[in-house]
């Protein structure tokens, strides 16, 4: 199944990653990769709880950050981890169906 899919640094998840189009694959591959889809899309939330953990310890240390440097480089750091959350959500949100996903 990894040929199927790369792992996305920036998301820390596994993503389709495609080397022909979906429907080209026989029906028992296709069934294998909705299959492993499916259980990389059940891990996301978690992926989203940890980031937001992160996001939460970051916006502690903002609270009581008086260098301006240090707190502009925490926001960055913040923008950057919602960004991520909103990618993830968006994989997750993806249908079930994930053959309109192929060379993401």
């Amino acid at each position: 199944m990894e040929d199927f899919f790369s792992f996305n640094e920036r998301l820390g998840i596994l993503v389709p990653s495609y080397h022909k189009d979906f429907d080209e694959y026989t029906d028992s591959t296709q069934q294998q990769i909705l299959f492993k889809w499916e259980r990389i899309r059940g891990s996301i939330p978690d992926r989203i709880a940890d980031l937001e953990n992160i996001i939460n310890e970051k916006q502690a240390q903002l609270s009581d950050e008086s260098d301006f440097k240090l707190s502009c480089q925490l926001n960055s750091e913040i923008a950057e981890l919602a960004s991520i959350i909103n990618d993830l959500w968006l994989w997750y949100r993806t249908n079930q169906d994930i053959s309109g996903k192929a060379h993401l």
